[in-house]
């Protein structure tokens, strides 16, 4: 038996090298995942930015303005064209020179109607790159095509367990024509088919409403009572050539509640004239009381399981019985999260507040669900 070997043909054989090669991957990936994993440590989550809005409307405008207006930071882009066609390197190469850190392209179609693993794969790249390379990235830029229903791209951050980990959702941008916006919001769809221009407003935690000098003011007046009805809560900036102050759009974050309500105590004052025959508008609910956990809990679940493909926007400051801390929880369609937050102020009333945005919202449906989780109704 002496001198007898294994044939690299055999079977055996083939399977340790492949094994071999397997160990090798893994040896990789395991030094990569260390390096991420130490950059994590050593950062805060990087923010994204959901830049969106109907064609036209001055998205790309808007993004080299940011890149430019922010000169030594290092943002990645992520751009997506629908067509075969994407952006040219004339294009890309002068993003880069405004600062842009990376550019991914995904020119295979609308990011909310392919997989959403293409973006996943589009955002760990760049969580990979910028852990290898060992430089803190400030924030990542997602420009999506025209026709996207920006919901699909939000959820990804918390459909996703490390994207979720290493990155938040600092807001959704909307960008609207003022000369068409109307046009678009107006158009008639076939039975099934979405309103990405009503999508689009009713996601959005900032609206700019873009080449204001090609209409009057009343034309300016009669856009913004139409918007309202869509979406009474996010802050709307009026500017020409997508000029805006970045701190307005950037770092907004638009998905924390509390800074929603530093900015603006009134946000859940509805004009109710302004939601009649709309089958998209906002429904805010505030009163005192505290509610009661485990009835909340039941009410959310219910509400978004039956009504989630309706509710595209929801968002809330609880006051929960035995909790000492704000509740504050927001959801996108029937992805739900929550957590408890700063102290109540000892000398503040605990006033829960709640906004919805969606299709054919009943009002008194939502405020009669949402009282019955009370321990203690206080008003009408």
């Amino acid at each position: 038996m002496e001198g007898l070997s294994i044939s690299p043909t055999q079977p055996e054989a083939k399977r340790v090298k492949e094994l071999q090669a397997e160990c090798k991957k893994l040896e990789k990936y395991q030094e990569e995942g260390i390096a991420e994993d130490a950059l994590a440590a050593s950062q805060s989550k990087v923010p994204a930015h959901i830049l969106t809005g109907f064609l036209g409307s001055g998205k790309t405008t808007l993004l080299n303005h940011i890149l430019r207006e922010t000169h030594g930071k290092r943002f990645a882009v992520i751009e997506n064209e629908f067509g075969e066609i994407g952006i040219d390197d004339k294009l890309i190469a002068r993003r880069e020179d405004l600062g842009a850190e990376q550019i991914i392209e995904m020119n295979n179609g609308c990011i909310c109607c392919t997989v959403r693993g293409d973006l996943i794969q589009g955002l760990r790249s760049i969580l990979k790159k910028t852990a290898l390379d060992g430089n803190k990235l400030d924030g990542v830029i997602i420009e999506t095509t025209g026709l996207a229903d920006p919901a699909p791209v939000a959820q990804t951050f918390f459909a996703d367990d490390l994207i979720q980990a290493r990155m938040t959702l600092d807001g959704i941008i909307t960008v609207v024509d003022a000369k068409h916006c109307l046009q678009h919001l107006r158009e008639e769809k076939p039975e099934g088919v979405e309103n990405e221009a009503v999508e689009q407003l009713a996601f959005a935690d900032r609206i700019i409403v873009n080449k204001t000098d090609l209409v009057d003011a009343a034309e300016l007046e009669g856009l913004t009572y139409e918007v309202r009805k869509i979406n009474a809560v996010a802050p709307m900036i009026y500017t020409q050539n997508s000029k805006v102050a970045v701190d307005e759009i950037i770092g907004i974050r638009g998905f924390s509640l509390d800074r929603v309500l530093e900015s603006d105590t009134e946000f859940l004052k509805d004009d109710q004239d302004h939601q009649h025959d709309q089958s998209v508008s906002s429904v805010g609910i505030e009163c005192p009381g505290e509610c009661d956990q485990e009835k909340l809990n039941i009410w959310i679940a219910t509400l978004l399981r039956e009504r989630g493909v309706d509710i595209f926007r929801t968002k809330g400051v609880l006051a929960v019985k035995g909790c000492n801390q704000r509740f504050v929880f927001q959801g996108i369609h029937m992805i739900f999260g929550g957590q408890p937050q700063d102290d109540w102020p000892e000398e503040e009333e605990r006033v829960n507040r709640l906004i919805f945005i969606g299709r054919n919202l009943d009002r008194e449906e939502l405020q009669r669900g949402f009282r019955s989780t009370l321990v203690t109704y206080i008003g009408p």
